[in-house]
């Protein structure tokens, strides 16, 4: 397994893995979003990739504390592909997460993670790499 910064070329299999997430996602959706994020210095995404085929992400941001004077890192997407889970993979992508985080003098990570049943699973797997449940997350859509 190979953990590496994602790249263009991985395109496709990013719109898979949100498909995985539950994020109904086509190619040229993920290419318009990827294009966006890999422009701005504030975020990082990295893939797992087993003989070449991309099989897990962890997309990170850098964010400022209102509340401290250090900053963080938020992880905003972490998926593994489903034939892929319970391999290390997760955990790989969160060392490589760490490892980033203090290579940019940043002190915490933190994400959000639906509270539907489905993703139950990922809350045991967030625990057991020492993430605390420390809150609850609110969405409002704003209509145009």
């Amino acid at each position: 397994m190979k953990i590496r910064t994602a790249h263009h070329e991985d395109i496709p299999a990013l719109a898979y893995l949100m498909e995985e997430l539950g994020y109904p996602t086509s190619v040229e959706d993920m290419k318009q979003r990827y294009e966006r994020i890999a422009s701005n210095p504030n975020y990082h995404t990295l893939v797992a990739e087993i003989e070449g085929e991309v099989v897990g992400m962890v997309g990170l941001h850098y964010d400022i504390f209102y509340e401290r004077n250090e900053d963080y890192a938020r992880i905003v997407v972490f998926v593994m592909d489903s034939k892929h889970r319970n391999k290390g993979i997760g955990k790989a992508l969160n060392q490589e997460a760490e490892a980033w985080a203090k290579e940019n003098g940043l002190v915490a990570i933190a994400l959000n993670s639906g509270n539907r049943s489905e993703r139950q699973d990922a809350h045991q797997f967030y625990r057991r790499l020492g993430y605390e449940a420390t809150s609850t997350g609110f969405v409002k859509l704003i209509e145009a």
